[in-house]
């Protein structure tokens, strides 16, 4: 099972990116003073380039999916705190966690990995 399914139940969308350009956010048409679009925080950049509140998750998530040696690490859980990657639960070793860590930075918008919660055996 793929990380994206065991972590957040959902197949990976036909459109998903780890690093996908963001989509406008357009304001409601109501609001007379809002009349330019806003930008999506890097960290909460949904799989297609929507707002996701996880989106930085979800994306590393991907990411991991992507990478053969990370597939299928099922004791390892992904979350996020604003721009941190969180990473909690067992790894098989030391190396694996490292290959995890350089992929999580290497999505956009992630500034941190956490480990703390990361156990290796």
């Amino acid at each position: 099972m793929g990380w994206l399914k065991r972590l957040f139940g959902m197949e990976k969308p036909q459109n998903a990116e780890v690093n996908p350009t963001p989509q406008s956010i357009v304001p409601d048409s109501s609001d007379s003073v809002a009349t330019d679009t806003q930008s999506i925080p890097p960290e909460r950049l949904g799989l297609s380039g929507e707002y996701d509140q996880s989106g930085l998750a979800k994306r590393v998530a991907l990411a991991f999916d992507q990478d053969p040696q990370l597939d299928d690490v099922d004791t390892l859980w992904v979350a996020q705190t604003g721009s941190t990657v969180v990473l909690k639960g067992k790894v098989p070793s030391q190396e694996i966690l490292n290959k995890m860590i350089s992929v999580a930075n290497s999505v956009n918008g992630a500034t941190d990995v956490d480990t703390n919660q990361a156990t290796i055996g």
